[in-house]
């Protein structure tokens, strides 16, 4: 059983300024931590939210957070720690902050499982990084056009040579749809429940596409689809 202190200092995250503007985001993540206090009957003396890309290693937000849990003696608490799971450079900052910290959503989460967390995810950045690499030299050395906006058609002009580029590809999708989770779990909150609502609300709010196009019924079903999938792994 996680001893849980008393005192808590919350830090959240979002992706971008229209989405820390607006609140998209913020308040499922709030909702987590302020539902995860009520149960223990503890206190949130401070939050820091952060807007700013999850692939950015500065997090000045970040290191104000710790600052005041340090001199306070609270504990760092995050809504979801899978959602930082691939920053390696935000969990070797968690670890060796030397400031006690709790995931709601991985309260039994402790200093060893954030460090193998942050090996894992260098190590798969790292290895995405490469991957990609080799994969776009092979592809050019093919005679592949790269840069070509037909992003499906060129990964199938890859090839064999075209598996690690695919793989990274998807690997980047992914991060984009766990990204646009929170939004649509707002959007949803507001009434807005069909694909076409959904779509319409995501192109009023000036967020366009991973591709940066208009949001259609396909389009937020496929997100759908693969926000569905990444719950399941």
């Amino acid at each position: 059983m996680v001893e849980v202190a008393r005192k808590f200092v919350a830090y959240e995250r979002v992706s971008t300024a229209r989405q820390g503007r607006s609140g998209l985001g913020l308040a499922a993540q709030r909702k987590a931590i302020d539902d995860f206090m009520a149960v223990r009957n503890a206190a949130v003396i401070d939050r820091f939210t952060e807007v700013e890309s999850g692939r950015r290693n500065d997090r000045p937000e970040l290191e104000k957070a710790l600052q005041r849990a340090r001199l306070t003696g609270a504990t760092l608490v995050i809504a979801k720690l899978d959602r930082l799971s691939r920053n390696a450079a935000f969990l070797l900052t968690l670890r060796d902050s030397g400031v006690a910290f709790l995931a709601c959503d991985m309260p039994e989460a402790n200093d060893l499982t954030v460090g193998i967390m942050a090996l894992v995810a260098q190590q798969e950045r790292e290895a995405i990084s490469r991957r990609t690499k080799e994969a776009l030299a092979a592809a050019k050395a093919r005679g592949v056009r790269l840069g070509n906006p037909n992003g499906a058609a060129a990964l199938r002009r890859a090839g064999k040579g075209g598996e690690a580029l695919r793989a990274a590809v998807a690997a980047n999708a992914d991060a984009f749809a766990a990204d646009l989770a929170p939004v649509v779990e707002a959007i949803r909150a507001e009434g807005h429940t069909t694909l076409r609502a959904i779509a319409e609300e995501l192109n009023r709010q000036g967020i366009r596409t991973r591709r940066g196009r208009c949001w259609h019924v396909s389009t937020v079903r496929n997100l759908q689809e693969r926000l569905a999938d990444l719950s399941e792994a």
